[in-house]
C-alpha cells in the first residue's frame, strides 16, 4: 500500500495477537482508495508494530498464503477490499480456523496437508518420464469431473469455513476430499482402490453435512461439496460391490504411520 495516496478517514482495526490464547489488540490505519485488507495488515506491520506476524507472498490470488478470517469469514487478504468488508469503519482480522495458531495471524498448515496425504491425495502413476504421454480425452465424463476440482491451490479457506472439521477435528475435510475426487476421475491414476478405501472411513466423505459453506466460502469459485457427494456415490457402490473389504484398515494404519508428513504434493 502506498502512503503517497491520500487519506480517506482511518479505520479502526482489530488484529488477533499472540497464540491460541492471545487477544485482539487495536490500530489505527489511514484509508484509502482501492485499499485491500492485506494493504491493512502490511502497514501495520511496516509503521505501527513490526512483531506482527502475517503470511503472504503473491499478492495477486495466485498462491493463497495470505488467507485469514476478516470479520469472521475466511477470505484471501489479497483479494478482499476493505470497502467490501469495513463495518461502520471497522475490520477484525484474526488467524484461520480449525487449524493451530503459530502466532498473530499465522497458522500452522501442516495439519490441513497431512490430510491431503491422508486422503491419498498423491497422483499414482504407472508409467515414467520415458513413456509416451497419455491422451486422456478432454470431453470424457471424468476429465470434465477432474477439471471442476482441480484450480485447487490449498489455500484453507475451506476447511478454516468447514463446521464439520470444528465438531470433528479428524475429518478429512473439503480440500482432501475435493483432491481424492480428481484423482478418483483421472483415467491414468493406479491408486483408485486405495483412495476410495481412505476417504470411505468415519472421518472421510460420509462425516460430510452437506453444509456448503465450503463451496460458498472458496475464492476459486471450486465446490467440495459436489466433489464429496460424488465421493459418495463412488464408494457407496464400491462398498456394495465389496471392493472395500479388506483394503480399508490397511490405509487407515498407512495414514496413522503418515501422519507427520507434511510435505504433500499438491
Amino acid at each position: 500500500m502506498s502512503d503517497q495516496h491520500p487519506s480517506l478517514g482511518v479505520l479502526q482495526v482489530s488484529v488477533w495477537r499472540g497464540g491460541a490464547h492471545g487477544e485482539f489488540q487495536q490500530f489505527e490505519v489511514p484509508r484509502r482508495d482501492s485499499q485491500t485488507v492485506l494493504d491493512v495488515a502490511t502497514h501495520i506491520q511496516r509503521h505501527l508494530d513490526p512483531t506482527l506476524s502475517y503470511r503472504y507472498a503473491c499478492r495477486v490470488g495466485m498462491c493463497g498464503s495470505c488467507a485469514m478470517t476478516v470479520n469472521g469469514v475466511a477470505r484471501w487478504t489479497c483479494r478482499t477490499h476493505v470497502a467490501r468488508v469495513a463495518r461502520a469503519g471497522r475490520i477484525e482480522l484474526a488467524p484461520l480456523a480449525n487449524l493451530p495458531v503459530v502466532k498473530d495471524l499465522v497458522t500452522d498448515m501442516a495439519p490441513f496437508f497431512d490430510k491431503w496425504q491422508r486422503a491419498q491425495g498423491r497422483y499414482a502413476g504407472a508409467t515414467g518420464r520415458h513413456d509416451p504421454v497419455a491422451r486422456v480425452d478432454p470431453a470424457s465424463p471424468a476429465r470434465r469431473a477432474a477439471d471442476a476440482g482441480i484450480e485447487c491451490i490449498g489455500c484453507g479457506v475451506c476447511y478454516a469455513s468447514c463446521d464439520v472439521v470444528s465438531w470433528k477435528p479428524q475429518f478429512l475435510g473439503p480440500a482432501a476430499l475435493n483432491r481424492a475426487w480428481t484423482l478418483v476421475n483421472d483415467e491414468r491414476d493406479t491408486a483408485g482402490a486405495r483412495r476410495l478405501a481412505a476417504v470411505a472411513g468415519d472421518a472421510g466423505c460420509h462425516a460430510c453435512h452437506t453444509q456448503g459453506s465450503c463451496t460458498v466460502r472458496c475464492p476459486k469459485g471450486i465446490a467440495p461439496t459436489a466433489a464429496i457427494a460424488g465421493l459418495k456415490r463412488v464408494t457407496a457402490r464400491a462398498a456394495l460391490r465389496g471392493e472395500l473389504d479388506g483394503t480399508e484398515d490397511t490405509v487407515q494404519d498407512r495414514a496413522g504411520r503418515d501422519a507427520g508428513v507434511s510435505e504433500v504434493l499438491p
